[in-house]
């Protein structure tokens, strides 16, 4: 594979379809200047019955830090209006790390020597059993990124396989072309989650040294494709701490909400990962727990229908602050190695998780809050 081709190409295989989002998602972006927001911009914000991009904006601003209890006043009301008190919970699932990208930050990078592991039927099955067992009725399926080791049937198979145990399935694998994405969608996938880890094609280019992620459009065209193969469901996300944390979620929100105007049956949701320490890699996001909240009460109130989901990279107190202000599903019983859930993990973890509770001790938090744990939220006819 070739380290230096140009990130805006694409590699024999890619599908190319016929979008302009991230043109326009491109032209916003490179006019947004966070330090131009003023408070009066911040409150025209808070105080719009519907708003655009540059309410948005201004609430992503330095000049919304002071605001933030508003915000979060303003985010609990839009939380309660479309989601009721109710949390949905998962667990990921992690059948194969093996991975052929070289990203300077990530666990399963190619260029680490780790424990490389791909799990058969027979374990997917014990890992489901287990899993089943806690009670959750929704699992997030992941992979790393690498066709050869995991093939698009073999995700297959192992998705028609934890049919029988779950109501809901998601997806967290590498960039597929339509009807890939349809074949899994009919094995029993519901989401895709794929995040373009930051929006920044410079700083993209310089992360993404070798492999087919370094396919900048490929990668930021992947919802549209999930879509068009019939998923009923796609998430966002940036990974923050890569770049600049306020231009990375102006971004992402900017790319979700053109999806959802194109796409107006497609279920959108957001997650919010911090870059974490990982093997060998002692790295540090830079974006503070404040910085991160910000993030999750603009998302609310510029799209206030969308799922916010709150990851385990984060400590159980801030996660448990999060759904009472706008995030709307969290994991529980986390294994980011893979396997994990049977028994001990037979492949290295991508990073190192914050909130290690089970789901008997996350459901009993929320209880706490006067909050909903949700296990099912969506029956298959």
């Amino acid at each position: 594979m070739r380290k230096d081709f140009d990130p805006m190409s694409y590699l024999p295989g890619m599908e190319e379809i016929n979008s302009d989002i991230l043109p326009q998602v491109t032209a916003l972006l490179r006019k947004f200047a966070p330090e131009r927001y003023t408070g009066s911009d911040v409150r025209a914000a808070l105080s719009a019955s519907s708003r655009g991009e540059h309410d948005f904006a201004a609430l992503l601003s330095p000049a919304a830090e002071p605001f933030i209890e508003e915000m979060a006043n303003a985010a609990r009301i839009e939380t309660r209006r479309w989601f009721g008190n109710s949390v949905s919970l998962y667990t990921p699932l992690y059948i194969a790390n093996h991975c052929e990208n070289h990203c300077s930050y990530c666990g399963f990078s190619c260029h680490h020597t780790i424990k490389r592991e791909k799990l058969s039927l027979g374990q997917i099955r014990r890992e489901a059993e287990s899993i089943a067992a806690t009670g959750l009725e929704e699992v997030l399926v992941l992979t790393g990124e690498c066709r050869s080791a995991s093939s698009v049937e073999y995700i297959g198979e192992a998705i028609s396989l934890l049919k029988d145990y779950f109501g809901v399935i998601g997806i967290e694998i590498y960039p597929l072309n339509v009807e890939e994405y349809r074949h899994l969608q009919q094995c029993g996938a519901d989401y895709v989650s794929i995040y373009q880890e930051t929006y920044d094609l410079a700083l993209y280019e310089q992360l993404h040294l070798s492999g087919p992620k370094r396919s900048y459009p490929y990668r930021f065209y992947s919802h549209e494709r999930a879509l068009q193969g019939g998923m009923r469901g796609i998430s966002f996300g940036a990974l923050l701490g890569l770049g600049d944390f306020r231009r990375d979620c102006f971004a992402a929100g900017l790319h979700a909400w053109f999806t959802q105007k194109k796409y107006p049956s497609g279920e959108i949701a957001f997650s919010f990962p911090r870059i974490r320490p990982v093997q060998g890699i002692d790295q540090k996001s830079g974006v503070s727990e404040r910085n991160l909240l910000q993030a999750m009460l603009a998302f609310r109130l510029f799209l206030p229908f969308a799922g916010i989901t709150v990851s385990t990279r984060e400590r159980p107190g801030f996660r448990d602050a999060a759904v009472n202000l706008a995030a709307t599903k969290m994991s529980a019983g986390v294994s980011v190695g893979v396997g994990g859930h049977s028994e001990k993990q037979k492949g290295d973890p991508q990073f190192m998780i914050a909130d290690e509770r089970s789901v008997a001790e996350i459901r009993q938090a929320l209880t706490n809050n006067g909050l909903q744990p949700v296990f099912l939220d969506y029956i298959r006819l």
